[in-house]
């Protein structure tokens, strides 16, 4: 009987799955709605509006990803959210924005953070199709980080890529 021999396995490939790294992060996030501190839930008075931050328990963001929203259809200035950033110091990170934001500010920290050097001179794959949505934004972040290093670079799954980039050769 034949063994059966995985060639993807044998091929030397390196697979990045970006829903796979945000497993792997396991961000604990909270959500931050604007609403509550608005007056009457919709409208933002200044006086109002600070004195409840200044009231709020900013200990319970510590360490975590805030997703900041406002439950509420109302009109906000721009000030707004760079205030309630200054009580975030102690997070991780916050966004305004949808899921797809948040997810995507994640994963651009992941991007920062990512060791190069076992990528370099590698045929690097990509990880296309999965649940988790985030920005396309995000593979352009990290295609910019890891082309300077990798061998060549493709999208999709080892069963079937994309080329996306190879290293010319040196010339001689």
């Amino acid at each position: 009987m034949d063994e059966i021999i995985n060639k993807i396995a044998k091929s030397g490939l390196i697979t990045i799955d970006l829903e796979d790294e945000y497993k792997k992060i396991n961000p604990e996030i909270k959500i931050l709605d604007v609403q509550q501190f608005l007056f009457e839930g919709l409208i933002l008075k200044e006086k109002d509006f600070r004195d409840k931050l200044k009231n709020h328990d900013w200990s319970l963001y510590k360490e975590k990803y805030v997703h900041i929203i406002c439950s509420e259809d109302t009109i906000l200035p721009g000030w707004t959210f760079l205030l309630l950033k200054t009580y975030l110091n102690n997070s991780k990170g916050s966004i305004v924005g949808n899921k797809k934001d948040l997810n995507s500010f994640i994963l651009n920290q992941f991007i920062e953070d990512l060791n190069l050097e076992g990528f370099r001179n590698q045929r690097v794959i990509i990880k296309g199709c999965g649940k988790l949505e985030f920005n396309t934004q995000i593979y352009l972040n990290l295609i910019e980080k890891l082309q300077p290093v990798v061998k060549t670079l493709m999208y999709g799954e080892a069963c079937s890529t994309v080329p996306l980039y190879k290293k010319p050769r040196d010339k001689k």
